[in-house]
């Protein structure tokens, strides 16, 4: 039953877009744009890695990194980020959103920068010290997920939520981009300025010494465009939502929404007393009224969000490998380092552009007139249907001639990944839970998520293995091959399709008819989440 709601919230559901909307994207997505940066760079310098610090005079291939070295370099930033995200989610409910804001930052910033500079010159303390400052990295980024998503939904109209939260994730797509694009011209700057020989023809010559500065700078990069919004994101007030709701102050909250908003707004003492001392306000997070509230979506988001993130990550971290598999990047041993750096980019890069960023956009274009649901599981169907497509015939894809066609197929599956669970499963916790405890179940939420990308991080990268022990990686075990591996993220992808159903559509609702948490509900409603909550019929 929906009732009387604070006249500060109501402003805010019924503003116009403004320029206070944009001021917010950017500044939240600048934080996104970073995340990704950092987060899928690693890939594009692994096999500079190995080249650099694991190459063994006289052998017939470029070094690689060893199989713990490897999962460790690459899921260590995801442990990282599950950590601050429930943290720093945790957090961002008690000290309130903007408060932890500028921290997670700093970290970023910090950490990007220390990342490249990874003391001394031996394979051991390289890799210590990247993996240290790499899983500091992720804590802060882990942090930017909840509080981003939060406040941008606190901060949007209820007629455009979708869209805005949505700009906000798209800056993902676009921070992937950047590092294939950085990658290609710092590639491309030191093989014109230190020509080499591809491996095979001469092998100390086909990596230069400076070759070690090339994922250096790959990874500092990162850290610029987080610095450029530090200040900015310190100076945005808190949101009203917090503000009222959970610290109790209505002054302050009609005041700073009073200068955002460009109009006069009555403080609301009374009602903002009234709501937070209600019995149903004021339920905790391991309460069996939260339990029958809110218990069946919060299953919905981090189960959907767990399935999606083992199949995302899983392609999105071994792209290079799947296309070395195919024969789309060359050999190794036939290619200089930094060439070989420019070719994983570049394939990377023309994915992204042709695919994953397209995806993105989808989805703040339609989230709003589709509703989340719809979009969350026609991206599951499609995403199954085109790992399938891709799997079953992985033969005939791998053939030289075929190649072209399977590049599409694989580039459909991040397609529909963008426009369909990859931003829903980040827009929907944002959305549907109290305010007290909006940020708190976002970062379990996305936790959830990282937690499967850990499982598609550190098991595509065994479970891709050749199955002939002859053919596997240097370091490697024999595997289940790369079509068995696709076959079992189609799968994932199909059960993540059917969690689905435990998501609750929040398209063109208040933050607050969603929760429950209107003046006055008199707990006639134990499920807010409930009623014509989808789009779709079902």
């Amino acid at each position: 039953m929906v009732k009387e709601q604070l006249e500060v919230l109501k402003a805010l559901d019924i503003a116009k877009t403004q320029l206070y909307h944009f001021t917010a994207i950017v500044i939240a997505g600048m934080g996104f744009f970073t995340d990704a940066y950092d987060l899928f760079c690693i890939s594009l310098v692994t096999k500079l890695l190995g080249r650099i610090y694991y190459t063994v005079p006289g052998s017939a291939k470029p070094g690689s990194l060893p199989p713990n070295v490897a999962a460790a370099v690459n899921g260590v930033a995801l442990v990282g980020t599950l950590a601050g995200q429930l943290f720093f989610g945790w957090l961002g409910d008690r000290m309130g959103r903007k408060r932890v804001y500028g921290l997670t930052l700093l970290i970023m910033v910090t950490c990007s920068v220390a990342s490249g500079l990874s003391l001394g010159n031996q394979p051991k303390a390289v890799m210590a010290t990247l993996c240290f400052f790499r899983f500091w990295l992720g804590f802060g980024i882990g942090g930017d997920y909840p509080l981003s998503a939060t406040i941008m939904s606190e901060y949007a109209n209820k007629k455009t939520r979708g869209a805005f939260i949505a700009a906000v994730f798209a800056m993902q797509g676009t921070g992937i981009l950047a590092g294939g694009i950085v990658a290609i011209i710092v590639s491309s700057i030191f093989d014109k300025q230190f020509p080499a020989p591809a491996y095979q023809v001469d092998a100390k010559a086909s990596l230069p010494v400076e070759a070690d500065y090339i994922w250096r700078i790959i990874v500092i990069f990162g850290a610029i465009p987080a610095a450029l919004t530090y200040y900015w994101r310190m100076k945005m007030p808190e949101t009203a939502r917090y503000t009222a709701l959970v610290e109790k102050n209505a002054e302050r909250a009609a005041a700073d929404m009073s200068k955002v908003l460009n109009k006069e707004i009555k403080a609301e003492t009374e009602m903002v007393e009234r709501m937070t001392t209600d019995e149903s306000n004021s339920f905790g997070l391991f309460s069996m009224k939260f339990l029958k509230r809110h218990g069946l979506p919060l299953l919905g988001t981090t189960s959907t969000w767990f399935l999606l993130d083992i199949a995302f990550y899983s392609q999105n971290l071994f792209q290079k490998d799947i296309f070395t598999a195919i024969g789309w990047i060359p050999p190794s041993q036939t290619m200089s380092a930094s060439e070989e750096v420019f070719k994983i980019a570049r394939a990377q890069t023309l994915i992204a552009l042709c695919s994953t960023v397209p995806g993105y956009w989808f989805t703040v274009a339609f989230i709003d007139i589709m509703g989340r649901w719809a979009i969350q599981m026609m991206g599951f169907f499609f995403m199954t249907v085109f790992m399938f497509a891709i799997a079953f015939p992985y033969n005939y894809w791998s053939k030289k001639e075929n190649r072209i066609g399977f590049v599409i197929m694989y580039a459909l599956t991040f397609f529909f990944a963008n426009f369909g669970p990859n931003s829903t499963t980040f827009i929907v916790p944002a959305e549907i839970f109290p305010a007290r405890l909006r940020s708190t179940c976002h970062g379990i939420s996305a936790a959830a998520g990282k937690a499967g990308a850990i499982i598609g991080a550190f098991g595509f990268l065994y479970a891709a293995q050749n199955q002939d022990p002859k053919k596997t990686d240097h370091g490697y075990p024999a595997g289940i091959g790369v079509k068995n591996s696709l076959i079992v993220l189609g799968v994932i992808n199909f059960i993540g399709m059917l969690f689905t159903f435990l998501v609750p559509e929040p398209n063109g609702k208040s933050l607050e008819e969603l929760s429950g948490e209107n003046d006055g509900d008199d707990g006639e409603n134990e499920y807010p989440h409930q009623g014509n909550n989808r789009s779709v019929p079902v």
